[in-house]
């Protein structure tokens, strides 16, 4: 995502009203409009005077509350990983992996966190080195979301038990939301629950884990979000770009 093509000064700073248009926020009568509102922060400061230059690659703004991404080189992408794919970039013992997905890309991407083999779903790519360390790093705590099909019949008691925490061998689990979206469970075949959870944790196999633990052994395990960034729409081994929001309010959260 190296957004858009501007004509630069001497010192490489851009009018910030045409950076604002040129970005996508409105047009240029609208962006000054904004700016007169005190709708724009470039730095922390809100600005409001026209013709006021920024360094589009360097300078934080907001507009509105919302981070508009910087003009970078860097790419920015979403995969539905399928599932039997590694979580890594290349395999010593010839597996598929997520850089056999990618292998058509000019950049040298790194893979953001990672999924199990035999979980589907969402993860994000990018060669920002900076970015993909960041964001996978425990200390951001994003919500992800992932879509379970478990063993057995999820009770009402087994939902307040994840929403209360669990601990696992090696700590506690802190479940934000969890539901059961769907059962199937017939007088002549076992139980069989889909279950939504939202947690921020990146320990290895955590969901299944966690699942397991309260009785409801994971059969198929989809992420379906990360933060802001959903999996809808997006098929099983495509990719595709993150939105200018997707990415301005992952950045806010991971503050880059």
């Amino acid at each position: 995502m190296s957004g858009p093509d501007l004509p630069l000064d001497d010192e490489g700073l851009v009018r910030l009203q045409k950076l604002l248009a040129a970005s996508g926020v409105a047009s240029r009568r609208k962006c000054e409009e904004l700016m007169l509102a005190g709708e724009v922060q470039v730095d922390g400061e809100v600005v409001t005077r026209l013709g006021t230059k920024v360094d589009p690659a360097a300078a934080r703004i907001l507009v509105s509350g919302r981070r508009l991404p910087p003009v970078s080189p860097h790419v920015y992408l979403v995969l539905n990983k399928p599932r039997g794919v590694v979580s890594t970039m290349s395999d010593p013992q010839a597996r598929r992996t997520l850089g056999d997905l990618v292998a058509d890309r000019p950049e040298r991407l790194f893979h953001v966190g990672r999924l199990d083999t035999d979980t589907s779903g969402l993860i994000l790519l990018t060669n920002d080195g900076d970015f993909a360390q960041q964001v996978a790093h425990p200390s951001f705590e994003v919500d992800k979301t992932y879509v379970a099909e478990v063993d057995g019949e999820v009770f009402p008691r087994t939902i307040k038990q994840l929403l209360e925490g669990v601990t696992l061998d090696d700590g506690p689990v802190q479940v934000r939301q969890a539901k059961v979206i769907a059962g199937r469970h017939g007088r002549n075949q076992p139980g069989r629950s889909v279950v939504e959870l939202v947690i921020h944790e990146g320990r290895n196999r955590i969901v299944r884990r966690l699942l397991e633990h309260v009785g409801h052994p994971v059969r198929q395990l989809t992420r379906t979000s990360i933060g802001p960034v959903r999996l809808a729409g997006l098929r099983t081994g495509e990719i595709r770009e993150l939105s200018a929001g997707e990415l301005g309010d992952l950045l806010e959260l991971a503050a880059l």
